[in-house]
C-alpha cells in the first residue's frame, strides 16, 4: 500500500506547474528588451539593420506578457508560494527584475507609440519606487544576516536609475525631476550595496553555485549609472566614461568566476543578461563618443557576447521547459 503514495509523490514533484514558475525568469524579459535597445545602437554605430533589434524587442515583449500571465495565475493559485518568495532575503529581490523589465519595455514600445510609451513608463516608475521602498524599509529593521547579503540585492536596489534610462526623453514636465530622483535614490543604494556586497564576498564564504551567476549583476551600477546619466545630460563626458571603464574592468574580472562548467544552469543564470546589455548599450554610446577603432571594437565584442549569452540562455530555458525541467520543484 505504501508503493502508491510513493509513486503519486514522485510524479507530483517532477509534473511542471505554474506554481514553480521563479519570479527570476522575468531576467529572460529584461534581458532581451535590454538586448533590443543595444541592436538599436548599434545601427548607429555599425549600421545594423533596425529589424533586429526591433524583433528582438517583439519577443521581449511577448516573454514579459506570458510570464505576468504565468506569474499572475500562481499569485491566485499559489498565494502562500508567491509571499514567501518575496519575503525570501534573496528571491525577494528578483522581484526588481519585473518592474525594470517594464521600463525598459517602455522604451521598446515608444517606438510604436509616444503615448504608449509613456503609460508604460508611468507604471514602472511607480512600481519601481514602491519595490525600492520596500527593499529599504527591510534593511532599516536591521539584523541583516551578512551571510545573505550578495549581489541579486543590486537588481532591485539599483532599479530605480532605470527610471533615468527609459524616461530620459519623456516629454511630461515633471519627467526630468522625477528621473533625478531616480538617480539619486539609485545612485545612493548602489553605494550601500555595492559596498556591502563587496565585504561579504571578501569576508564571508564563497557565494553558493546557484548565486554565482549573480557576480556580474555587479557591473550594473557602473553601466547602468552611464546609461542614466548620459539620458539625464544627453551628453558623453570624462564621468560616463570613468563608470564605462570601471564596469568593464569588473566584467573582465568576474567573467572567468563566471562562466565556468561547473557552474549548473538555472534560471538563476537570466541575471547576467541585462548587466552584460547593459554593458554594450553602454560601450556602444562611448566608443560613437570617442570615435577610435579600438573602442569600437571593444563595442563590437560586446554586443557579440552579449548576444551569445542571451541566445544560449533562451535555448536552455526552452530546452528545460519543453523536456519538463524547469518549473518543477
Amino acid at each position: 500500500m505504501s508503493i502508491v503514495p510513493s509513486v503519486v509523490s514522485h510524479v507530483e514533484r517532477h509534473r511542471s506547474s505554474v506554481r514553480y514558475l521563479p519570479v527570476n525568469l522575468f531576467g529572460a524579459a529584461m534581458g532581451l528588451a535590454g538586448l533590443s535597445l543595444a541592436w538599436r545602437g548599434a545601427h548607429r554605430v555599425f549600421g545594423a539593420h533596425p529589424v533586429i533589434g526591433d524583433a528582438i524587442g517583439v519577443v521581449a515583449i511577448v516573454t514579459f506578457l506570458v510570464l505576468a500571465a504565468g506569474y499572475l495565475a500562481k499569485c491566485f493559485c499559489y498565494s502562500a508560494a508567491v509571499k514567501a518568495e518575496f519575503e525570501h532575503p534573496v528571491a525577494g529581490n528578483f522581484f526588481g527584475t519585473i518592474t525594470t523589465a517594464i521600463l525598459l519595455l517602455s522604451a521598446v514600445v515608444g517606438k510604436y507609440g509616444d503615448a504608449l510609451g509613456e503609460v508604460v513608463w508611468v507604471c514602472g516608475t511607480v512600481l519601481t519606487v514602491a519595490l525600492t521602498l520596500v527593499v529599504a524599509s527591510r534593511l532599516m529593521r536591521g539584523r541583516v544576516d551578512a551571510t545573505q547579503v550578495g549581489p541579486p540585492w543590486l537588481i532591485s536596489g539599483v532599479a530605480t536609475l532605470n527610471i533615468a534610462v527609459a524616461g530620459g526623453n519623456m516629454p511630461m514636465p515633471w519627467a526630468h525631476e522625477v528621473n533625478l530622483f531616480g538617480l539619486a535614490v539609485g545612485t545612493m543604494m548602489a553605494l550601500v550595496f555595492f559596498t556591502m556586497i563587496f565585504s561579504r564576498l571578501i569576508h564571508h564564504d564563497s557565494l553558493p553555485p546557484a548565486l554565482v551567476p549573480s557576480l556580474i549583476v555587479m557591473i550594473a551600477p557602473f553601466e547602468v549609472g552611464f546609461l542614466a546619466y548620459v539620458a539625464m545630460t544627453h551628453a558623453v563626458d570624462m564621468f560616463a566614461g570613468l563608470l564605462f571603464h570601471a564596469g568593464l574592468f569588473l566584467f573582465i574580472a568576474l567573467s572567468p568566476k563566471v562562466f565556468r562548467r561547473d557552474v549548473p544552469f538555472a534560471t538563476s543564470w537570466w541575471a547576467v543578461s541585462f548587466p552584460m546589455c547593459a554593458l554594450s548599450s553602454a560601450a556602444l554610446q562611448y566608443a560613437e563618443y570617442a570615435g577610435t577603432w579600438w573602442l569600437t571594437a571593444v563595442a563590437g565584442v560586446v554586443l557579440f557576447v552579449a548576444s551569445l549569452a542571451v541566445t544560449v540562455l533562451a535555448a536552455r530555458t526552452l530546452h528545460g521547459l519543453f523536456t519538463h525541467r524547469l518549473l518543477v520543484a
